[in-house]
């Protein structure tokens, strides 16, 4: 006679691997998502970066422009 217990923690084992393995799917499909929506924001980032240098370089200039103002 088979031990009960056997079986029944073989049927909760082959529970545990499929939803493991559906999370899995779930997770790699998450992560190819998120590698498009990186690529599609690229420009996005560029654009600010390029618009946060920009303005700390104003910045820099208003205050050299102010000091320099002060200084005459």
């Amino acid at each position: 006679m088979e031990n009960p217990h056997a079986e029944r923690q073989a049927v909760l084992l082959e529970r545990i691997l499929k939803n493991t393995s559906a999370c899995t799917e779930m997770i790699l499909e998450l992560n190819h998502c998120v590698e498009e929506i990186l690529g599609a924001n690229a420009s996005v980032k560029i654009a600010a970066d390029l618009a946060t240098k920009y303005r700390k370089n104003v910045q820099y200039n208003l205050e050299a422009a102010k000091q320099e103002y002060q200084l005459s």
